[in-house]
């Protein structure tokens, strides 16, 4: 496929995601053939809209954190003085992976409260590793020539991590983040069953009813979401890559 007709599906994708949160009544008529007699066809209970970006929105600040504390933690073992706390780092983000989030859910919810608190946690904890692994990968695979170019160059520890390492590790960074980012948008889900608002509100009610056409809603929007969000980290990760000469 190409780079042309790539972006025409994704902006035809867009165009009926956006019209389907703003309109839903538009597709009624696709719902109703999957719904019993006089059940409705589509969700009214809340804003499919508000819905959508609050899920979206709780995603972004738990992979936003985990970025922030992945990323530092990554750098901080691959300089002299952190290498031995390396263990202890990958102990750290495997604890998200150890536990699963209906696991942290659960130990979250009696300290911080039902809401988006324990989602975020959750979800934070289980973004950790792809984007931890991922940087420590970029940073440890950097070519040694262009290291002792910037050696030879006068360059000042920070300056080679600014202006050298980060750029050409930022492809593998951005992979990690785009998996932790896809995810984290399908496990959000669950956050609804701790109250958070998320489209897993849409698929749980779908299931409490035996209504059909609300869990294809909430699915069929959570996917549209991880086709689109997947396709544009791509997008900047093979534009770092061409950047950065790989």
């Amino acid at each position: 496929m190409t780079r042309r007709s790539e972006l025409l599906l994704l902006g035809t994708l867009s165009l009926f995601l956006i019209l389907f949160l703003v309109r839903p009544d538009v597709f009624e008529h696709i719902f109703s053939p999957l719904v019993q007699a006089g059940a409705p066809a589509i969700y009214v209970q809340a804003n499919l809209l508000s819905l959508t970006l609050s899920h979206i929105a709780t995603v972004a600040i738990a992979t936003g954190s985990a970025v922030v504390i992945a990323v530092t933690l990554a750098i901080l073992v691959t300089r002299p003085f952190g290498r031995e706390f390396l263990p202890l780092s990958r102990s750290i983000v495997n604890i998200g992976q150890t536990f699963p989030p209906v696991a942290v859910l659960a130990l979250a919810v009696p300290i911080m409260g039902f809401g988006q608190k324990p989602t975020l946690i959750a979800l934070f904890l289980y973004a950790l590793l792809p984007i931890f692994e991922n940087t420590l990968t970029g940073l440890t695979t950097l070519p040694g020539t262009i290291m002792e170019a910037a050696r030879g160059a006068g360059m000042t520890g920070f300056q080679r991590l600014w202006r050298v390492e980060l750029p050409l590790a930022l492809p593998a960074i951005l992979a990690g983040i785009r998996l932790s980012a896809v995810i984290s948008l399908s496990t959000a889900t669950i956050g609804s069953t701790v109250a958070a608002r998320t489209l897993g509100e849409v698929i749980i009610a779908g299931l409490q009813s035996n209504n059909l056409a609300f869990i294809l809603q909430g699915g069929l929007i959570v996917g549209a979401l991880a086709v689109l969000i997947h396709s544009g980290l791509s997008m900047l990760e093979a534009r770092a890559a061409k950047r950065a000469g790989y």
